[in-house]
């Protein structure tokens, strides 16, 4: 009988980071700021797209993704909406508290493969939040991309992320940011609508088009239909799919969707590879 394959323990252990602000963004979801604990500690580099997984002492851990801008070293950025006990305890942590690192893990947005093309984000509620790495990315290197299309939904006006950001964005040059909430409210002059409304606001070039899409599961699977009615092809679609999460390294299992670990093998996939299970409820 084989001995267990154990993960090397740098890997598993949390590093202790210390936390320097937390943001209100909503009523429910913060910005959290960390930064090293000592001048001799040195927080990772990550790729936008790629996830930590944070710990919170005597609480528990759990898996969340990068939001803040990858060319700013020695600090990280996660936005965090609190829904449970963990994300209550990291969300209500004082500055100067520590909080337990691991990671980063997980495969990343395609920016490279996506040099001269245009880049199409579309978002739905905290889903921006991962996608925010890869806007500003984008932005830090407008002469590298094309036309730089975000699209945006949330449930109404108050539970829009990054409001001074997204309006910001929209006077940089070949940039295009469209917001929709699902209920507007009398003083609301915005669209009103779920977030595939908002493709007939845009032509876009599919040959020459990499779209890049976070946000619930059901609404990927529309925006999908959307994308793929338009010509873009099955590689040129890619989805993040941040579910069931627990260990980071493939372990345990709980995040398996179909033949892969979406900790490990994730979590950003092309539909290509996904196509075959997303339909697939309850899986």
């Amino acid at each position: 009988m084989s001995a267990l394959t154990l993960a090397p323990p740098d890997v598993m252990i949390p590093v202790a980071a210390r936390l320097a602000t937390v943001d209100k963004e909503t009523h429910d979801t913060f910005t959290l700021t960390l930064a090293a604990n000592s001048r001799e500690q040195e927080l990772p580099a990550f790729a936008p797209g790629q996830f930590s997984m944070l710990y919170v002492f005597a609480t528990g851990e759990l898996p969340i993704s990068i939001s803040g801008d990858p060319a700013e070293r020695g600090k990280l950025v996660y936005t965090v909406r609190s829904v449970g006990k963990v994300t209550h305890a990291l969300v209500t942590s004082r500055p100067g508290e520590s909080i337990g690192v691991r990671g980063p893990f997980g495969t990343a947005w395609p920016l490279k493969e996506s040099y001269g093309r245009d880049v199409l984000i579309v978002a739905g509620g905290i889903g921006l939040a991962p996608l925010r790495p890869a806007i500003l990315h984008v932005l830090r290197h407008r002469g590298d991309y094309g036309r730089l299309i975000v699209l945006y939904g949330a449930r109404s006006p108050q539970d829009l992320l990054f409001r001074k950001q997204l309006s910001a964005w929209n006077y940089v040059p070949d940039t295009l940011i469209i917001n929709t909430v699902d209920y507007g409210g009398l003083s609301w002059r915005g669209n009103v609508g779920v977030v595939t409304t908002l493709f007939r606001h845009v032509r876009l070039q599919p040959a020459r088009t990499t779209a890049m899409v976070c946000g619930p599961e059901i609404m990927m699977r529309y925006v999908v239909r959307e994308l793929l009615a338009r010509g873009l092809s099955d590689e040129d679609i890619h989805l993040s799919m941040e579910r069931n999460m627990k260990c980071a390294v493939g372990f345990c299992g709980h995040c398996q969707l179909g033949p892969y670990f979406v900790c490990k093998d994730g979590p950003i996939f092309t539909y290509g590879k996904l196509k075959r299970w997303m339909d697939r409820y309850e899986l």
